[in-house]
This record gives structure tokens, sequence and C-alpha cells, in this order.
């Protein structure tokens, strides 16, 4: 029986050298997507807030949303929403047991990916 001290394992502590697969970084953009929606969506309600306030609010709230900067954020947000959906969707998916082999798996990966971009890309026209 070998020491443990004796055997030497490699050892990668650069996590920028480290390369993931495609769905493991669905993953973690699915975690990260949910963090960003959770903790946007205080300013959401307040603005919502406002807006159902009377109709001084909401005028108030409508001219601040056709400002360039805000229409970015937005942009950002739906990224954030459409990702977490649609992987949450291909999450559940999977915990029923339905594409659950490595190749299916990479498929729907780049499936959440494609749907999100085509969903971010027509939010993008509708809003400006």
């Amino acid at each position: 029986m070998q020491n443990a001290k004796a055997i030497r394992r490699p050892k990668n502590l650069n996590l920028l050298t480290i390369r993931l697969p495609i769905n493991a970084v669905i993953s973690i953009m699915h975690r990260m997507s949910g963090v960003i929606l959770f903790l946007i969506q205080p300013i959401l309600l307040l603005a919502l807030m406002v807006s159902l306030s009377g109709s001084d609010g909401y005028i108030a709230i409508t001219e601040l949303m056709q400002h360039w900067a805000l229409k970015l954020m937005l942009i950002a947000l739906s990224w954030a929403f459409f990702h977490h959906f649609y992987a949450g969707l291909r999450h559940l998916a999977m915990d029923i047991h339905w594409m659950t082999s490595l190749h299916k798996a990479r498929l729907s990966s780049r499936l959440v990916l494609c749907m999100v971009v085509v969903s971010v890309l027509i939010f993008s026209i509708v809003i400006w």
C-alpha cells in the first residue's frame, strides 16, 4: 500500500485554464441568472409600485424607460430571465430522465443557448 504523501497528483489552481463542458457552463449560468433576477426584484417591484400609484407615476416610469442605458439594462435582464427560464426547463426535463445521455445533454445545452439568443434579439427589437 502506498503512502498518501508519496502520491503526487497534478494540481491546477488557475481557474482560467480549466475548460468546462457546455453542460457545466449552462448550469453555472442558470444559477447566476437566478441570483441576478433575485437581486433585481426589489427595484422592479418599486418601479411597478410607482407605475401603479397613478397616471403621473406611470408617465414618469415610461419616460424613464425611454433612456438608452435603461433599455440596455432591460436587455441584460431579459438575458437573465430567458436563460433562467430555458435552462430551468432543461433541468426539469433532466429530472424526469429525458435527454440524460451525454450527447443529448450537450444538444439541449446548445439549444438553450440558441433559444436565449433568439429570445433576447426579439425582445431587443421590440423595446428599441
